[in-house]
């Protein structure tokens, strides 16, 4: 008993000495929640505003969800210049809801762009096409997913905060709809692996590697994106969202990653199964990392998310088994006992690495429930069956931290439709 109790100890001390600096990291992060600039919100367009906004919108059968995009887009005002629409030969009737559109609004256009060359990934390559048919009179470019539906006074309130601001490049993160139960509780601790890597949503960040961006809502200076040539930097990146904010943040230029939740929803995947597989190859962010930077990355999670819930789960098993073994409930026990299971018990309760390592995984598990209500807000679940599942996401905290992993150190072979060698 002696030799599994100091066996147990040593482990458990192992495991503090990788969790204890990265719980460091977190809460110097999460410290810095309550300087975040507010969330973005809907404004009038101003007279100087006019025709100041290019947008573009990258397709391939998309027409089960662009409908309210489309929609969106034509109720923003007279800021918004052109809408270009790249599709690369959808097969679902996708263009013929854009040329429906285009009878209603004028600014909408549709282009097909060109074939996808070797070294491109296909929707970098579709908003590279985009901006270079975009107007060189716009002073702004504003690259949108199909699956994003905005508020009207989205784009005012973009160009108005990035004036106001300063800024060069201006993402945002989403108000995510929840439909089924599956998605309700993987879905959130998905993204608690991007909260927990960076900064907050409103935090400027110094550092060029450390920058995040949301390519659902991409909103640039034209003059920087012909500064570093359109989407080239990120032709071959399958999160070329952040790969292009942080080479613009590198090159000098003023990025922000803000909270667009009360003016911007997305319906990204439907249900578990796709969330799991699509979502999950590009949120590992190595097209944009270093390797030691990736590395890092994963340690952290690994240390302050994927490990609490395993650690207490594996705590309580072994509780219970030796109270099982004694034939009672597990109790405190009193001074003075004999056998092997009371000794066990004794153990497991006193000043010990263990008794510390419980203590940290609690407090991390409760730092987790409570960005569960920081985050309620990024999320709209009114339609959701099972929707009282987003409470007991943590619960899935390893396989978020596991789809990471197995996406880290493997190059997708299909993304968005197409296939990749």
């Amino acid at each position: 008993m002696i030799g599994w109790l100091t066996i147990v100890s040593a482990f458990s001390l192992f495991l503090l000495l990788i969790q204890v600096p990265a719980t460091a990291i977190l809460l110097s992060r999460l410290f810095k929640g309550p300087l975040r600039h507010p969330p973005i919100t809907s404004q009038h367009p101003t007279p100087e505003l006019l025709g100041s906004v290019s947008v573009v919108i990258p397709t391939l059968n998309e027409a089960l969800r662009i409908s309210p995009l489309l929609t969106g887009l034509s109720r923003q005002s007279y800021e918004v210049r052109e809408i270009i629409v790249v599709d690369s030969n959808s097969q679902d009737g996708t263009t013929d809801l854009v040329k429906a559109a285009q009878k209603q609004d004028p600014r909408f256009r549709l282009m097909t762009d060109d074939p996808l060359p070797a070294d491109w990934v296909g929707r970098p390559w579709a908003l590279h096409n985009g901006f270079l048919h975009s107007s060189e009179a716009s002073e702004w470019f504003l690259g949108m997913d199909a699956d994003t539906q905005p508020s009207p006074g989205l784009v005012a309130a973009l160009v108005k905060t990035a004036v106001a601001e300063g800024y060069d490049l201006v993402s945002l993160s989403p108000q995510f709809i929840l439909k089924y139960p599956g998605e309700c509780w993987l879905q959130p601790a998905l993204l608690m692996t991007l909260l927990y890597r960076f900064n907050p949503t409103g935090i400027n960040t110094e550092e060029a590697e450390r920058v995040m961006a949301n390519g659902q809502c991409f909103f640039c200076r034209r003059s920087v994106l012909v500064n570093v040539n359109g989407y080239t930097s990120a032709k071959s990146s399958f999160c070329d969202d952040v790969t292009l904010a942080r080479h613009i943040a590198a090159s000098g230029f003023k990025v922000g990653f803000l909270d667009g939740a009360k003016v911007l929803k997305v319906r990204m995947y439907e249900g578990a199964k796709e969330t799991w597989t699509e979502w999950g190859r590009s949120l590992d962010l190595k097209d944009a990392s270093s390797r030691s930077l990736l590395w890092g990355d994963l340690w952290l999670l690994s240390a302050v998310q994927g490990l609490p819930v395993l650690i207490l789960l594996s705590f309580l098993f072994f509780y219970l088994s030796i109270g099982q073994a004694q034939g009672t409930a597990p109790t405190l026990l009193m001074p003075g006992a004999t056998t092997e299971g009371t000794s066990a018990m004794h153990w497991l309760l006193s000043p010990s690495p263990l008794l510390l390592l419980l203590g940290l995984n609690l407090f991390l598990l409760l730092i987790r429930f409570a960005m569960l209500f920081a985050i309620a807000p990024s999320y709209d679940r009114t339609l959701a069956k099972g929707g009282w599942l987003f409470w007991l996401s943590p619960l899935a905290d390893p396989l978020a931290v596991l789809r990471i992993f197995l996406s880290a150190f493997r190059k997708p072979r299909q993304w968005r439709g197409r296939e990749y060698s």
